[in-house]
C-alpha cells in the first residue's frame, strides 16, 4: 500500500465540498469536508477555497487536482461540458478541461448528456461515481444512484447506454414542507427503511404509480381520520415517491441492480428495491467517486503526460 501523496481528488458539488488526498493506488491519505458548494463560493471564488483547504492538509504545490461535479457546470469555476451518451465512462479523463492560470494543475472532468428532443438529461458528479461503480462491478445493465436528484443509468459493458433522473429527493422535501402535507408529516425528517408504512409506500407507488396524487392525499387524510402519525406519514410519503421512481425506472422483481449509495439513501432504497424482489449489489457512493477520480485522472495523464507543473 503506497503512504506517497499523488493526487487531490475532489468531489465539488451544488451544496457540499469532499476533498482527498490520495497515493497512486487510490489510498486516502487525508481528507476535509465542508459544506462549501459552488451556491457558497461566488464571493470567495473557487480557487481560493481550494487553497484554503490544500493549505489546512499542507499539500505540496506540485500535487495535481481532479475535481468531478458543479465546479465544472456553466455557473461553477470553469465550464467542463457534456460527453454525449452513448459514451464509455472508462474515457472521461481524457476529456478533462484544464484550469486556466490556476496556481496548480487542476482539471475538471466533464458530465455525460441524453440529447434526446423529447427526454434530455444530464449528469454532473454522477458520472465520476459512476466509472468507479462499474469498475467494481463491471458486469452490471443497471446502476441505481439516489439522492436529491436520482440517476438510473443502463450501460452496456463500459458504455453507458443511456440515464434517466428522477428529483424524488426534492419532491419529498417540497411536499413535506411546502404543502398541506406539512401537517402530517412534520416537514422534513429521517426515516426508518425498516418502517411498515415506508415499505407499504414503496408497494402502492410501485404498482399505482398513476394514482401518486391521490396517495399523497391520502396521508392527510389518514391523520384526519385514523389519527395516523407523523413518522408514520413521512414514511409513507418517502416510500410513495420512491415507489414512483421506481415504476418509472421500470423496475422488474427479476434483475439485479448495483445500488450506489452510502447511508439513510442506502438503507432506504436497499429496502425499497428489496421489497419489489430486486437483488441488490451495493456498492458504496463514497468509494465509488474517489475510485472514479483516480481513474479518470490516469486516463487524463496518460493522454497529456506529465501535467503536475502548471
Amino acid at each position: 500500500m503506497s503512504t506517497a501523496p499523488s493526487i487531490v481528488a475532489v468531489d465539488w458539488g451544488t451544496s457540499s465540498f469532499r476533498l482527498w488526498v490520495m497515493s497512486r493506488d487510490g489510498t486516502v491519505l487525508a481528507e476535509h469536508r465542508s459544506n462549501e458548494g459552488m451556491t457558497e463560493v461566488a464571493a470567495l471564488g473557487f480557487e481560493t477555497v481550494l487553497e484554503n483547504h490544500l493549505t489546512a492538509l499542507s499539500v505540496p504545490g506540485h500535487l495535481p487536482v481532479v475535481i468531478c461535479g458543479m465546479a465544472g457546470s456553466r455557473q461553477g469555476w470553469v465550464e467542463a461540458g457534456y460527453i454525449d451518451t452513448p459514451a464509455d465512462v472508462t474515457t472521461i479523463g481524457k476529456s478533462a478541461t484544464i484550469v486556466p492560470h490556476a496556481a496548480r494543475s487542476v482539471i475538471i472532468l466533464p458530465g455525460l448528456a441524453v440529447r434526446s428532443e423529447g427526454e434530455p438529461d444530464v449528469m454532473r458528479g454522477e458520472e465520476t461515481q459512476l466509472l468507479g461503480a462499474y469498475l467494481d462491478m463491471p458486469g452490471g445493465a443497471r446502476y441505481c444512484m439516489p439522492g436529491t436528484h436520482s440517476k438510473w443509468v443502463s450501460m452496456d459493458g463500459a458504455t453507458v447506454t443511456g440515464f434517466e433522473t428522477f428529483m424524488t429527493g426534492e419532491l419529498f422535501a417540497a411536499i413535506s414542507a411546502k404543502t398541506i402535507l406539512v401537517h402530517s408529516t412534520g416537514g422534513e425528517g429521517g426515516v426508518d427503511a425498516n418502517d411498515p408504512a415506508f415499505l407499504t409506500g414503496v408497494r402502492d407507488g410501485w404498482a399505482q404509480a398513476a394514482k401518486i396524487t391521490h396517495h399523497l392525499f391520502s396521508i392527510r387524510a389518514g391523520q384526519l381520520l385514523h389519527s395516523h402519525g407523523i413518522d408514520e406519514n413521512r414514511a409513507r410519503l418517502s416510500g410513495l415517491l420512491i415507489g414512483v421512481e421506481l415504476a418509472g425506472a421500470g423496475v422488474r422483481g427479476d434483475e439485479q441492480i448495483g445500488l450506489v449509495a452510502s447511508g439513510a439513501m442506502q438503507r432506504l432504497y436497499h429496502a425499497a428495491l428489496s421489497e419489489c424482489g430486486v437483488k441488490v449489489r451495493d456498492i458504496n457512493a463514497d468509494a465509488a467517486v474517489r475510485r472514479g477520480l483516480v481513474e479518470a485522472w490516469h486516463g487524463f495523464s496518460n493522454t497529456n503526460g506529465d501535467v503536475t507543473h502548471p
